[in-house]
């Protein structure tokens, strides 16, 4: 049985990742911050307890601030494969506080790849790179496309990828870059523009909210679905070299356009609801953000597909669910033509 450790277990694509490796019979090992209340509802779903024998998912309290437990959990569990991806990552945030994710997002790889250096065990990782690293660089944006970092954020995560190119080139380490695009699903957090839509809609339909306060409404994003890119990120680990990888879907949609298709999706018209709030923008803006994805899908055989339209669908249909109205069902039904034995449960 493969032992895999992730960081971040508890945030979207961990949970979903923690699901898909339990699925290919992993036992898997995540890392947990401290907190006086529970934070683990997206994983309580596939806990078991640790004393019934058909227990393979297993939590541990780290931080990536604290180098000392981050070498002693990944010495004591040895795992065959590590999934980085903990971070501060919320970019608007990061320039409300520039050091601490500096310190969390860009020092925190260097860490785990220390403690997997120190240890000297064989093990592979995967670092979740970003494609906000790319930053106002002309789109598309391939491997092979310069860094121009536009937030706090971004410049730590470029940190990061060259830390695991430097230690992959270095101390020969089987370390990977997988530089995803915006990925989203009914598990995003809250405060990230997709799912405030999403929430929104249905707080609005249910008559608890009367506006959606957003920011740059221009911004362009390429947008895909979580499942899909965990997917990928195993996929990174089982290639035979360790290598770097864009995944994406190669499509660009502005915020604008996101807020069109679901409100248009529940018949509402989005201008009566809509506001906007210069809180939200960005001391500096990364205007337009498109994958290319010929690489991963050459080597990787990794090809996506939730398209844009679908997306949208999904996770209306699902925070319509949340706030205990009637669905429109066409998400659900998307997630049963393309997904008939998905093996993530359902959100």
């Amino acid at each position: 049985m493969k032992k895999a450790l992730i960081t971040g277990i508890t945030g979207q694509d961990g949970s979903y990742l923690a699901e898909f490796l339990l699925s290919k019979s992993y036992e898997v090992h995540g890392i947990i911050r401290r907190a006086s209340t529970f934070n683990t509802g997206r994983i309580d779903h596939i806990f078991v307890d640790y004393h019934q024998p058909q227990a393979r998912l297993f939590l541990h309290y780290g931080d990536l601030s604290d180098s000392g437990q981050l070498s002693n959990i990944i010495y004591n569990i040895q795992p065959d494969e590590i999934y980085h991806l903990a971070a501060q990552s919320h970019v608007r945030v990061s320039f409300d506080m520039p050091e601490y994710t500096g310190d969390i997002t860009g020092l925190g790889t260097t860490r785990i790849l220390e403690a997997i250096r120190r240890s000297g065990i064989k093990t592979r990782f995967y670092q979740a790179s970003s494609s906000e690293m790319f930053g106002d660089a002309p789109p598309p944006q391939s491997e092979n496309t310069p860094f121009k970092p536009r937030s706090p954020y971004a410049a730590a995560k470029v940190y990061s990828y060259w830390m695991v190119r430097n230690y992959r080139d270095g101390y020969n380490i089987f370390a990977c870059n997988g530089i995803l695009f915006n990925h989203e699903s009914p598990r995003r957090g809250e405060t990230f523009v997709s799912r405030k839509i999403t929430m929104a809609i249905a707080n609005i339909l249910k008559g608890t909210q009367d506006f959606l306060y957003l920011g740059n409404l221009k911004a362009r994003r390429d947008w895909g679905f979580a499942p899909e890119y965990v997917e990928a990120m195993w996929l990174m680990l089982q290639h035979e070299k360790p290598d770097d990888f864009v995944i994406g879907t190669g499509q660009s949609h502005s915020v604008e356009e996101f807020v069109q298709e679901a409100f248009s999706y529940v018949d509402l018209d989005w201008k009566k609801f809509v506001k906007i709030d210069k809180r939200y923008f960005r001391p500096l803006e990364v205007d337009n953000l498109i994958a290319d994805s010929s690489k991963a899908k050459k080597i990787l055989r990794w090809h996506p597909k939730i398209d844009f339209q679908k997306l949208v669908k999904i996770m209306v249909d699902s925070d319509m669910k949340r706030a205990g109205l009637q669905p429109v069902g066409e998400g659900e039904q998307i997630l049963k033509k393309e997904f008939p034995e998905r093996w993530w449960s359902k959100d």
